[in-house]
């Protein structure tokens, strides 16, 4: 019943569990209007569409969706076919806002959850040392994490999804080796290292020898960001996100500092 969707949508957003709701708009079939179903990503829909074909490929549409964090309609045949327009199906996402995971407690990390926040992410800034890993030095973020990023990784790790990023400013192998490695493990749509180029060759050698393959090297965006002349962690900030906001676009000609050659921060400025 339509009761029972919306009460089980309700509980998905009191937990703030990620959730989608199908709604009928459109139909020219037996398929009425306001049929509904909610899918997560865990446990089988509530509700129905009319009939099991319909509803198993819409469901698959609204993982898809629901991972993009994306919101449509989509159109189908009344037993779920493609390439028809019979049935018009109001996809909603309603998920929790895309995750960055900062690993470092350093000035940069700073500016950039600054930053991230303004795009909407919910910020977490981890970092194995006390001193430099508090909330007053980051009252921007959402959470600040004591903690060696690898382990924190390995409780956060699993929930990630295509729409999160994982930047990793630590510059220092000891932290950043196991860091990205950890992050090779999950499904976050942006990895990304901070580091020189010297810093970054060194980096993928460890890499090597903790046993990533060059699929695995091909993820990691390093040196983090676009190829902007940023010189200040404001700006640098600002070159990382760009570098995110363009991968996820699929947007392709802009000059990300992986693909460059020669110093990171040259004097470009009079």
């Amino acid at each position: 019943m339509i009761g029972d969707v919306f009460e089980a949508l309700q509980r998905c957003l009191e937990r703030e569990q990620p959730v989608a709701l199908a709604t009928v708009v459109e139909s020219t079939t037996e398929v009425r209007i306001g049929a509904a179903m909610l899918v997560t990503t865990e446990g089988p829909p509530v509700g129905s569409l009319g009939n099991s074909a319909l509803d198993n490929v819409v469901r698959r549409d609204a993982l898809g969706q629901l991972d993009a964090g994306t919101t449509m309609v989509r159109h189908y045949g009344p037993n779920g076919e493609a390439r028809q327009v019979d049935v018009g199906v109001f996809i909603e996402s309603f998920a929790p806002p895309p995750r960055m995971l900062i690993f470092g407690a350093v000035d940069f990390s700073a500016a950039l959850a600054q930053l991230a926040k303004f795009l909407g992410y919910r910020v977490t800034v981890c970092d194995a040392r006390p001193v430099f890993a508090t909330p007053e030095r980051f009252p921007m973020a959402d959470e600040v994490i004591v903690d060696w990023p690898h382990r924190h990784l390995a409780k956060v790790g699993p929930e990630l999804t295509g729409r999160d990023a994982i930047c990793v400013l630590t510059h220092d192998a000891k932290f950043d080796v196991p860091a990205l490695v950890a992050a090779l493990k999950t499904k976050a749509g942006y990895i990304g290292a901070m580091g020189s180029r010297r810093t970054t060759l060194d980096r993928e050698r460890r890499l090597r020898e903790a046993g990533v393959d060059d699929a695995g090297l091909a993820r990691i965006m390093a040196p983090i960001g676009l190829d902007i002349g940023a010189r200040t962690p404001e700006e640098t900030a600002v070159s990382i996100c760009a570098e995110i906001v363009a991968l996820r676009a699929g947007t392709t000609g802009v000059p990300s500092l992986r693909a460059g050659q020669g110093p990171i921060h040259s004097d470009r400025r009079s």
